[in-house]
């Protein structure tokens, strides 16, 4: 329920997180976590805009607006639709719905309602558009960096069928990367994610033991000719991500020769 407290329902994120990302990572209309909708392309089987072109430039501030888009429309527009990504859901009930509601009428109150007794509304609204914007950024670069990056598949499944060709573990391994794993400061303060394949594999164990656990699996792939890709450093997996933006944003033909010319 902390998260709940926090402004988010704490059913549709077991489901937008737990169903759609972690099963269909990088699956386009699966995985929720990668649709920007018109706005941007992630995928390579998305659909492409000319604006897309520039959006290696204007798509971080778009990143921005994740929390209050979280606050006030995606909940709600994912219990009406019954539905995330592909996913169907019950819709909450009893407890679950007193949550969700309880968990939005505490948030706003707390967040937005008792400041504005003790300070200007505008200074209120301010105060929660900047830290709104500085978590919705970090978040969202932490999760991209994980998956939307050189090194990620994003996998289809074969025409007339509705199954991966790869075994789970192993489209967990190569549908994501690992980033600045030497770094401990940083891997303290995203409690682990820059572990982000070990996370996918091994999501009940407590994040303190990723590090151990990641040479494990390393060597494991190498032993049995899974690609495992981890980026140095975290700067490293933020150009990445540029370059990642840059290629998907590129005109489809143009696309294609780089693949192309890559093999």
């Amino acid at each position: 329920m902390t998260l709940d407290l926090l402004g988010a329902s704490s059913y549709l994120w077991r489901i937008k997180h737990n169903i759609s990302h972690h099963t269909y990572t990088n699956l386009a209309g699966g995985d929720d976590d990668i649709d920007l909708g018109l706005l941007g392309r992630l995928s390579p089987v998305q659909p492409r805009h000319r604006f897309h072109r520039v959006q290696q430039f204007y798509v971080w501030a778009l990143y921005g607006f994740l929390i209050p888009k979280w606050h006030f429309v995606y909940d709600f527009k994912n219990v009406a639709r019954g539905r995330i990504a592909r996913s169907r859901f019950p819709r909450p009930r009893g407890w679950n719905l007193a949550e969700l509601i309880g968990g939005k009428a505490v948030f706003f109150g707390w967040a937005l309602v008792v400041p504005a007794l003790f300070h200007p509304w505008w200074v209120v609204l301010l105060y929660y558009a900047g830290t709104s914007f500085v978590l919705g950024l970090v978040l969202s670069v932490v999760f991209q960096l994980a998956h939307c990056v050189e090194g990620a598949d994003f996998p289809e499944p074969p025409p007339g069928t509705d199954r991966l060709s790869e075994p789970w573990a192993v489209h967990q391994v190569q549908t994501t990367v690992d980033f600045a794993r030497k770094n401990r400061l940083l891997s303290w303060y995203v409690g682990g994610l820059n572990f982000q394949i070990e996370h996918h594999l091994f999501p009940r164990i407590c994040h303190v033991h990723y590090p151990r656990i990641a040479d494990i699996v390393e060597a494991a792939c190498a032993e049995f000719g899974v690609r495992y890709t981890a980026r140095e450093s975290f700067l490293g997996a933020v150009s990445s991500h540029w370059r990642w933006l840059r290629h998907m944003g590129r005109p489809l033909v143009k696309n294609a020769e780089l693949e192309g010319a890559s093999l």
